[in-house]
């Protein structure tokens, strides 16, 4: 068996991810591909949490667009994590996994409220703790609220899976000769712009020298391999 380069992570999952090829909502066998991804993190003995955002669901830019108040917007955007929350909770539970939700927005008939301590308690159990509703705050990202929780709770590494296979200095999707690259620092990073993160979350990683990988969701086994250490993805660090 591989061994884990890290003991204990944060895996921050765009909303979009649920939603497979359909782009938007959930879908169930693309929820539970990633439910058994987690497990196999999980048998290796890694304390795993998880922040998801909304994008499958509710994208506040789209709301502002069209003259909705930022905070409204945002807090719809809150409520869209926890959906998701309870999808991936369902698909790891039905996996064999024990889980936690935890809400940063009080919600005690599907979740937890959000306690340090407790948190880190279920994690030294053996549970997957999944973080819903961001920061509880409007005007912050869930990359943010992945940011905050994963020093929260003494994370080794943020593990951001995205669409891509790392951090390019254009987007590759319509640049055919945007660069990757293998590693960049946290100050690289903020002053290239580059959509690894948005800068509020970069600069709390930055502040307390949090590491981030940024790799591609849909590669084969890809979270076990970044667990394990091996060079897939971006690394940007101190």
């Amino acid at each position: 068996m591989a061994k884990a380069k890290y003991n204990r992570v944060l895996i921050k999952i765009n909303g979009e991810a649920l939603a497979g090829e359909a782009g938007w909502g959930i879908d169930v066998p693309t929820v539970e591909a990633i439910a058994a991804q987690i497990h196999r993190v999980h048998d290796l003995e890694v304390q795993v949490a998880i922040v998801i955002g909304a994008g499958n669901i509710w994208r506040g830019v789209n709301g502002l667009s069209r003259g909705m108040e930022r905070a409204t917007a945002d807090y719809m955007g809150m409520l869209a994590t926890v959906i998701n929350t309870l999808a991936l909770q369902d698909a790891l539970e039905r996996n064999g996994l024990a889980t936690r939700a935890q809400t940063a927005i009080e919600m005690r008939a599907v979740a937890e409220p959000y306690i340090r301590r407790r948190a880190i308690a279920h994690l030294e159990k053996g549970r997957v703790v999944i973080f819903g509703a961001g920061t509880g705050n409007p005007y912050f990202t869930t990359d943010t609220a992945a940011a905050l929780r994963a020093m929260e709770i003494d994370a080794d590494a943020v593990l951001k899976a995205t669409k891509v296979d790392g951090v390019y200095d254009k987007d590759p999707m319509i640049n055919a000769d945007a660069r990757r690259f293998d590693r960049m620092t946290y100050i690289e990073a903020l002053n290239m712009g580059v959509k690894v993160m948005d800068s509020t979350a970069l600069s709390l990683c930055m502040d307390n020298d949090l590491p981030i990988i940024v790799f591609k969701l849909a590669e084969q086994n890809s979270i076990e391999r970044v667990v394990c250490g091996e060079p897939i993805g971006t690394l940007v660090s101190r």
